[in-house]
This record gives structure tokens, sequence and C-alpha cells, in this order.
């Protein structure tokens, strides 16, 4: 008789499942038998059913390799507590540092570089680091295993292996900088000498030790975690996960210290500055962060262009380390150690943009005591913002309307110049502020970051503060610097069964379309080479991986194939003019302009939708260069439902047609979108005019000077008009981009043609 003990490993796993997992390693090294149970049942618990395949296919790739059992074994053990630490997904980066050693002649080192990789993930514990790691050991094979004595023969690196074995020492003494630092100094000095560059890379030498004293600096993040963690709970209530960041290969532009729903991210090290050690200046970085947590509340930044962010940041910074000040005071003078002080004059203002150099002083003077200002405007702002403090903590919302108000009074023409004055502006232990932000529509802003939902539609967004255009004045032949003020908002909504029925009664219309959309749907297949896995087997690489395996070579697992289509890559901002003139009845019609409109458009976002391009929908109307109104109907986060029908449905024209303010706001997030190709129709029934505009041709020339800018910006424009007399007109500001609908009840047939006609 059978009994439960009879099915059950001694670990407690299922005997028929180990059973399978070892089919699947398909390995015949009997060293393995004596640990597979024990490696599976921590591989079991620790990785995911996917993450499981992926263990065991890797598995059985190292056990094939061609290098003995070492590699497969060591993986087996090592890996789930690798993935512990950084994750499943680092897999395939480690994975593939081990192909590329061993297509060299280095491969005995894969052994040592899997068995202390564990150690070297506890020191580096995310994947941006730990592929910092092993670019640079990529590096150092690259380096010193090629042209010994000056024979140009590539042999195996005689450091590598030593420095495997040494790292997890290594990296408990120095950064990630310190390492490459320490690095580069080997292989400049010894990439030539065996012996010396093995006793350099294994510390044997006096200068390898050497070296690394001069690079042994600093306070490792990774060494006061704990610490840290205990001052933000105990000091600010607060906790979170303290996730490093290397600052060794990011010159160009070096990261911030900033946080998100991962954790806070802090410099993997910190030297001493100011007198100030490497410990407070950890303390200082939490405590601003924190404070932001605290008191901070996100605004929508789609109306404010970078200046006005930028003096938003300074002053809800300059509130958070006051707030932090009085609740803790002890912090002043660490704060007032890292803060920078600029030199007034330093910055010359004819030749360079001094926005940030007025905006570090002034972040400075907020810090110190008001006395030491003697400048009069300088001085008068400082009252400004702690007269605001003292009435309590103040909001991010009042301080914005501060820095605002700053800005408009202290601007000049020369902040516009893209030399920018940076000496002495960094304040580092300050976050980048991405927090401090949300956007109605995603935007390059948000790309540099972990990329957002969109934000939902609610009637906060009407309290948006205008957006600022220039104007082009062809008498003058240059730009009204921020003369148009944009309002924009969320279209109010209405009932989704009008657009419905309007559907309906084009039933038959849209059929024809949809027919006509499979001719532009992606169909010319294209074959996808150099697959591990795919649809059907690569005949000719198949072959070339047999002849290698039989002639002792290890073969190219990439023998399959697979075909996908050509795809469309096309962006759309459908733009519409929605001034009085389209309450009038359409010739020759019983419907109105505007009702006719809404019929094409809602033909138009369907065939759209039905080609899976990403698409805006969005009108305008003006009332006096002071009220440009911007009403978003469809974004490109949404998709084409109830909630776009009822925006759409509830349309209302009225106002005047100041297209250029409206064309500039639209390209604004066009523009980031990432498509080859960009394109924004303009639907409209007249030419450009205001009420307060009494010469007809300074809005046609603004709007054709805004063309001007898409066209630079990548942005192709086309106009759709539905002015029969828009010939005297149009050209001049679309060129031959443009195409006038004399019988605008034919409007619903032909814009979705015509859109079809574009994106051919």
């Amino acid at each position: 008789m059978t009994t439960e003990a009879d099915t059950t490993s001694p670990i407690g796993i299922d005997a028929e499942r180990l059973a399978v997992w070892r089919k699947q390693l398909d390995c015949g090294f009997a060293q393995i038998d004596a640990v597979f149970a024990d490696c599976m049942a921590e591989a079991d618990a620790t990785l995911s059913d996917e993450g499981l395949i992926d263990f065991l296919a890797q598995s059985r790739f190292l056990g094939k390799m061609g290098r003995g059992p070492e590699p497969v074994l060591t993986f087996l053990q090592e890996w789930p507590p690798i993935a512990r630490t950084v994750g499943e997904d680092a897999l395939h980066a480690v994975m593939n540092t081990v192909r590329l050693i061993n297509k060299s002649p280095n491969g005995k080192a894969i052994a040592p570089y899997l068995q202390t990789l564990a150690a070297v993930a506890r020191r580096l514990p995310t994947q941006a680091q730990l592929q910092h790691y092993m670019d640079l050991c990529l590096l150092l094979m690259e380096r010193t295993s090629s042209s010994i004595h000056g024979v140009h023969k590539t042999y195996a690196s005689p450091s590598l292996p030593v420095f495997f074995e040494k790292a997890p020492l290594l990296l408990g003494v120095l950064s990630l900088q310190g390492l490459s630092n320490w690095m580069n100094y080997g292989i400049r000095n010894y990439s030539h000498h065996p012996e010396q560059q093995r006793d350099f890379f294994s510390l044997s030498s006096a200068d390898s030790r050497a070296v690394l004293q001069r690079e042994r600096h600093g306070t490792l993040l990774m060494d006061h975690t704990r610490a840290l963690d205990m001052y933000l709970k105990s000091l600010w209530q607060d906790g979170d996960v303290l996730v490093p960041y290397s600052t060794t290969f990011d010159v160009q532009r070096q990261p911030m210290p900033y946080f998100d729903t991962y954790g806070m991210r802090l410099p993997d090290v910190y030297d001493e500055r100011a007198g100030i050690s490497g410990m407070d200046r950890y303390r200082a970085a939490l405590a601003h962060m924190a404070a932001h947590r605290r008191w901070s509340t996100p605004i929508f930044a789609d109306n404010f262009s970078p200046a006005q962010r930028l003096a938003i940041e300074c002053f809800e910074d300059a509130r958070m380390d006051a707030l932090t000040v009085r609740t803790y005071p002890g912090m002043r003078r660490i704060l007032l150690a890292l803060h920078p002080t600029p030199t007034e004059g330093s910055c010359n203002p004819a030749t360079r943009s001094c926005l940030r150099h007025r905006l570090a002083m002034l972040s400075r003077a907020l810090m110190d005591p008001p006395k030491r200002f003697e400048a009069p405007l300088l001085a008068d702002w400082v009252r400004r913002f702690h007269a605001l403090l003292t009435q309590g903590e103040s909001s991010t919302t009042e301080i914005a309307g501060l820095a605002l108000s700053y800005l408009g009074k202290t601007r000049l023409q020369s902040d516009q110049l893209p030399d920018t004055w940076f000496k002495d502006t960094e304040v580092d232990y300050r976050d980048d502020n991405r927090h401090l932000w949300r956007f109605h529509e995603l935007s390059d802003d948000e790309e540099s970051f972990t990329k957002p939902d969109q934000t939902p539609p609610t009637e906060e967004i009407q309290s948006l503060p205008p957006r600022h255009y220039p104007e082009w004045d062809y008498t003058s032949q240059s730009y009204r610097p921020d003369w148009v003020s944009l309002y924009e908002r969320l279209h109010p909504s209405g009932s989704t069964g009008v657009i419905d029925q309007l559907l309906a009664k084009h039933a038959a219309l849209a059929k024809r379309l949809k027919r006509l959309l499979e001719l532009l749907k992606p169909q010319d297949p294209v074959r996808v080479r150099y697959q591990e896995e795919g649809s059907e087997l690569d005949l000719d690489i198949a072959l070339r991986a047999l002849i290698d395996f039989k002639g002792g070579s290890t073969p190219d697992p990439r023998i399959n194939m697979s075909q996908r289509t050509n795809g469309r890559n096309i962006a759309v901002t459908l733009l519409l003019d929605l001034s009085e003139s389209l309450n009038e009845r359409a010739a020759g019609s019983d419907q109105t302009v505007l009702e006719l409109s809404q019929e094409a458009v809602a033909l138009l976002a369907g065939s759209i939708e039905e080609l899976g391009d990403p698409f805006a929908i969005a009108g305008f109307h003006s009332n006096t260069r002071h009220d440009v109104r911007y009403l978003h109907i469809k974004g490109f986060g949404e998709h084409w439902g109830d909630a776009v029908k009822g925006r759409l449905a509830a349309m209302q024209a009225a106002y005047s047609t100041r297209i250029g303010a409206a064309m500039r706001h639209a390209a604004h997030t066009l523009a980031t979108q990432k498509a080859d190709k960009k394109l924004m129709l303009i639907l409209t029934d007249g030419q450009p005019s205001d009420i307060d505009v009494h010469d007809a041709r300074l809005l046609i020339d603004d709007a054709r000077q805004a063309v001007k800018e898409l066209d630079q910006q990548g942005i192709y424009t086309y106009c759709i008009n539905l002015d029969a007399k828009a010939d005297a007109y149009v050209r001049d500001v679309f060129g031959n981009q443009f195409t006038v609908v004399d019988q605008v009840d034919q409007l619903p047939e032909k814009l979705p043609r015509l859109f079809m006609a574009l994106t051919r």
C-alpha cells in the first residue's frame, strides 16, 4: 500500500513535481541529485510560476554549456536569494553576462561570478546598481583579455576570476564610483602585465591597497539604512524603503534624491561637505522629503511654464525648510551649511539667463535672518514669505501664488536665453519635486519618471491658472511676449445617447468606412529572425546550430522566427473651432454647422479608434486675448467611449476664433507623443478673428506663424475649412495643407475619408 510519505520528498515537495522539474532540468551531472530537492524547495518558496520556469530553463543552459557541473550547481543554490533581493526580472541581465563571458576565453570565471553574486546583490540591492556592476565586470574582461605583451591574440583575463572573488569585500568598503575608479586604475597601469595585474585585482599588491584606501571615503547608505529608518520613524513618524542609486554612470545629468511609490531614493554614498558628515547629509535629504510628504499637496502643472514651475518649486522647498527648522531647530545648522551662497552680481544678465541664480539667492535669503540682505526687493520678498508662514503652515497653493507674483515682478527678458547660470544654484539635499505635479495630459515632464495614470476628469481642472502664449505682430515682425491668456478645462458632459443616435443615423456610412479602414490597417508581414521562441523554425539558423553542436561548439539557441505586421505610428490631435458662427444653419440643410460637426467628429473618432492610432480632441473659442478657452474633449490616454461621447454631445458654440494660441497649446501635448508622424487637424468655419483685434491680417499672420512653429516641432498641420469664401485667406495660413468643404452637409462623410487619405 502506498502512503502519503511515499509520494512526498523529505522536505515536503510532492515527489511527482520534483521528478517533473528534474526532467525539465535535463542535466546528467550526478552531483546535482544531492542538492536538487533543497534548491527547488527554496526556489518554489521564492519565485513565481513564471520565474520558476525561467529558473529551470537557465539552469538547463548552464548544465549544457560545457563548463562542468560547478556553474549549474552554483546557480541552483544562489539564484533564489538573489531574486529575493533584486527581483526576478534581473535574471536575463545576469544570464546575458554569463553568455558574454562564455563566448570569450574566460569561461572559468563564470563559477566565481555566480558564487559571489548573492553577496554582491546584498550590497547593490537594485537592478540598476547590479547592472552597473555587471557592466564594470564586462569592461574589465574586455580591457584585460587581449594584446598581452604586444601579441595580437585574445587570452583569458588573468584578473577576472580573482576580481569576482574579491568583489564582496570591495563593495563592502567602496561605492560603485569608488569601485569604478579603483578598477580603472588597475586596467590603466597593469593591463599588459599579467602577474602584476593579478596581484592588483586580488588586493595582493601595495599599490592596489593604497588605491583602495584612497577611494575608501564617504558614508555608504547600505551601512546605515537601519539607523536612518529609525530616524524617519522616530522624528517624522514616517517610513519607507530606502533605495540607493549610483551617481557614477550619469555624468551629463547627476540624479537627485526623490521619492515615489517604490521608496525613497538616495545616493549610494555621501562624502563630508562643509563640515557636515555624510550621515547628517542623509538626514537632511530625508528630512526634506519627509516634510514634503507631510505638508505638500500636488497641484496641476499643465498651465505653468518651466520658469513658473521652477519658481514654485523654489518657494515650496523654502517652505519645507522653514517648517522643518520650526519643528526641529537643530536642523538649521545643517541646512545652512549645505545650502549654496550665491554671490550677488556673479551672473551677467546681458549674456546669460540668471533666473536660477536669483532664485538661489532668494532661497538662501529665506533661510538666513532677513537683516543680512540689504537689497530692498529681496528683503521685501523675504518679509512676504515669512508673513505668510506666521499665519500657520500655509499651503502649496498659497505658496504657488506668491511664487508667480515674484516671477512676474522680477522677470527679465534675458531669462529666456539658453545659456543658463548654474554655479552655486544646486541645493543637493532637496529632491527633484516630481511628487509636486499632477498632469491633465501626459507630457515629456512625466516621461523621465515613472509614468502615472492619467488624471481622472474632475472639476478641479477648471481652476487651472492661465497659460500664457506669445502672439506674432506682423507690423513689427516680432512676438508680443505672453500676450494671450489661455484657460483650459475639461469639457462639461452631456447625454451619450445623442452621439449614439447620430452614429445610428449614419450606420450605412460607418459600414463603408469600416471596409476602407481594413485597407489602412497594417498588412505587410515582416519576418523577425533569431528568436529563442517563435511560430516556426528558421532552417538556416537551425542547421548552423546543429553543425556547431556536432563540432563541439555551443550552438546558438535562437533557431526560431516569428512574423509581425508593419504597424502605423501616427498621433493625431483634432482641434475644433467652437466659435459663435457654428450655430448658423448649414446651406441646404436643416441642421446647424455645429450639429454636422458633431456627426463628423463622432464618425472620425470611431474610425481612428478602429485603427488604434493615439488621438486627442479639443475645442476652442476666445473672448479677447485675455480669455482664450481650450476645452478637452478626449485626451490621448482615453478611449472612445461614453465619457468622451458625453462631452462631444455637450459641445456649444460661442465667442470668436483666436486660432494661433489654440494651435500652440494643442502642440504642447501632441509634441510629446512618441510617434513617427504627428498630425494636427483643424476644423474651422471661418478666418481667425477676435473682438479686440481690428486688423484682420494680424490674427491671420499669427496663425501662419503658429503653423511654422509646429512644423519646426515635427507636427504636420492640416485645415478643414467650412467657409465657402476661405480661398481668400486659408492658403495664407496653411499653404497647400487645407481642404475647403463647400457643402457642409457632406462633412460627416468627407472628414473621415480625408483623414484616411492623409494617413494612408
